[in-house]
């Protein structure tokens, strides 16, 4: 069977009520750089698109039919994770940005420190800070040791 070469995660994708207040929150209030819109043919907004790194994007969409994203148990994509240097930094810039951490920063079953918040539309966001010996770093080594 021929690999399909997956190289990483391009972008996640949000159908939000809000556009304005996504955006306020994503990149005013969380630094993500807007990068470019699209519009329909009509002229409407179709999407935003910002930038978390050179190539990995969050998609804005409009047109969410509810104020609030899913319940933890709901079957949906559940959250975004965003890879943070520094736990407890990462923590107090967002306290500082008037975000309230829903969980954490608290180190997580994987051997990571992780923190928890929630968009204004309640989408959850973790940020985790990879630790050395962690579940993560163990599993890319064996597979390393596989394949040589």
């Amino acid at each position: 069977m021929t690999n399909i070469n997956i190289r990483s995660l391009a972008h996640a994708a949000l159908m939000v009520y809000d556009v304005d207040n996504a955006l306020k929150f994503y990149r005013d209030t969380l630094g993500f750089t807007e990068m470019m819109r699209l519009s329909h043919d009509s002229g409407e907004l179709m999407l935003v698109y910002l930038r978390m790194t050179d190539d990995q994007f969050i998609e804005i969409f409009p047109g969410g039919k509810q104020k609030r994203g899913p319940d933890w148990n709901d079957t949906a994509f559940n959250h975004i994770c965003l890879s943070v240097e520094n736990i407890e930094e990462t923590a107090t810039a967002l306290r500082e940005r008037g975000i309230i951490i829903t969980s954490g920063p608290k180190l997580g079953l994987d051997g990571n420190y992780q923190c928890w918040i929630e968009d204004p539309e309640g989408n959850r966001i973790e940020f985790m800070q990879l630790m050395p010996g962690c579940m993560q770093e163990l599993a890319i080594k064996r597979l390393a040791e596989m394949r040589a």
